[in-house]
């Protein structure tokens, strides 16, 4: 089975989130289970040039708005997969990755080049794997040409969504120029008089994925669909949940080299100087007795940070510290800032993002806070399974999957988790949380639960074999 993953981004050549991650990991980790997998993605500004291992065509002529466009693409190997890096500078080469108005045009492109290359490196793919509302563009162009042209007749897509929130809106009138002329086109683009990407990859996708099973339900609900969840609902027969994997090879307590000592769900003694440390780097005592409830997020409305805000006081009241790393929205900024120059000695604040302290956090802390609004998959939960530090968070997509709540009596479960969006309720389980790490044999157990569990690349990667086994054959 040939494979081809297409993505707006993808680890190591970019990331601003989760789609990053999975997009550079999946295609890795299905090579390892034997699939031919390759990975195409752009080649943007801030692509380091270290990963660029050579230029695999230098002359990937696309036909763009009636003209040709000289576009290249770089072969690199750096995610552990083949990889092809399409370098058009006009529309790639850009002091940031998203956040333009044209930004629908620049993945249009993207979209007419990725086929474009895959025509030059081979036989067509049997799979052609579409990322978010960016790869809209390529589910309409393939549907359309394999009416017409026997080389993509035997090829499938599957089109995962990441975040329905984000649907790449446009003019109606813009999809001639985009080389959309038909009236096929026109009805899988158009939502309510605009254009919008994500819904064409919904309309006309082969099958349809998602990065958690609660997540495919959600986003058939009227809270989660984002005005789409009719169209979910229709297409719900060929729509399936899948969760993202973590790469242990990445995110592994045993030989993480950002960490000052490993430990292992056999031997945990390393975890307490990974916190000795982390609180040293925030200038915080060292009272190991005192749990760290710890946040690595993006400030925004979707992450829960006015949860997080609003149950600080009731964390330090609780004799807890208080570490956050991440930035957004200003407000949250000047919050948590104003909260270390209340605490100092309880509160360590990084606004911004540091890879390495992300790690750090993640083996340190005890608890690991996500009381999100909306989470498709999440990752970082399932990064504190895999370190012993035990998740509170919210009972929403990807969230609700992978934790499973802590019961003393039975001493199953992972972690702690609410249902209603409120404070109150997230408080209800940083108190269970924070009584239950009294008792240090039964925390312990619950950190072993969360360490035993297979969230690893290759166990979904073997779930999305199945998915395209399926998909050929239906």
């Amino acid at each position: 089975m040939r494979v081809a993953v297409i993505s707006a981004e993808a680890v190591p050549y970019s990331k601003t989130g989760g789609l990053g991650d999975v997009a550079g990991a999946l295609p890795k980790a299905l090579r390892q289970i034997g699939v031919d997998s390759l990975l195409i993605t752009p080649c943007y500004l801030q692509t380091k040039g270290e990963y660029l291992w050579e230029i695999a065509i230098n002359d990937l002529w696309v036909t763009w708005r009636g003209k040709p466009y000289h576009a290249r693409a770089f072969y690199s190997e750096a995610n552990g997969s083949p990889t092809f890096l399409i370098d058009a500078p006009s529309h790639f080469h850009r002091d940031s990755i998203y956040g333009y108005t044209e930004d629908y045009e620049r993945f249009a492109f993207f979209n007419h080049a990725a086929l474009a290359l895959l025509e030059r490196i081979g036989e067509p793919p049997d799979i052609i794997h579409l990322n978010d509302w960016h790869c809209g563009f390529a589910a309409v162009e393939l549907a359309a040409r394999r009416r017409s042209e026997a080389r993509w007749q035997r090829t499938r897509t599957i089109f995962s969504i990441h975040n329905m929130a984000y649907q790449g809106g446009f003019g109606m009138g813009q999809l001639t120029d985009l080389g959309f002329h038909s009236d096929f086109a026109r009805s899988a683009f158009n939502f309510n008089g605009y254009a919008s990407a994500m819904k064409a990859g919904l309309e006309v996708s082969d099958v349809l994925s998602t990065v958690s099973k609660r997540y495919a339900r959600e986003i058939q609900t009227a809270e989660f669909g984002h005005d789409l969840d009719w169209l979910t609902r229709l297409r719900s027969g060929r729509l399936i949940g899948i969760t993202n994997g973590v790469d242990y090879e990445v995110w592994n307590p045993e030989s993480d080299p950002e960490l000052p000592a490993h430990f292992s769900v056999h031997d945990l003694s390393g975890k307490r100087e990974c916190k000795r440390f982390l609180l040293e780097q925030f200038g915080l005592p060292n009272d190991q007795d005192r749990p760290i409830f710890a946040s690595v997020t993006r400030l925004t409305s979707q992450k829960g940070v006015e949860l997080i805000r609003e149950a600080a006081g009731e964390i330090l009241a609780l004799g807890g510290f208080l570490i956050a790393l991440g930035s957004g929205e200003k407000e949250s900024e000047k919050f948590l800032q104003a909260l270390r120059d209340y605490a100092p000695q309880r509160v360590g604040v990084y606004v911004g993002y540091n890879e390495s302290l992300a790690h750090l956090i993640e083996a340190g802390a005890d608890m690991f806070l996500m009381p999100s609004r909306f989470e498709p998959c999440g990752l970082n939960q399932m990064y504190s399974l895999r370190y012993g530090t035990v998740p509170v968070v919210r009972a929403v997509g990807g969230l609700d999957d992978t934790v499973e709540n802590w019961d003393a009596v039975t001493q199953s479960g992972n972690g702690f988790k609410f249902h209603e969006y409120s404070a109150p309720k997230f408080l209800e389980k940083i108190y269970e949380a924070r009584y239950a790490y009294t008792d240090k044999k039964g925390w312990a157990k619950i950190q072993q639960n969360g360490m035993s569990i297979d969230n690893s690349w290759q166990n979904a990667a073997r779930n999305y074999v199945e998915l395209y086994n399926w998909t050929l054959q239906h």
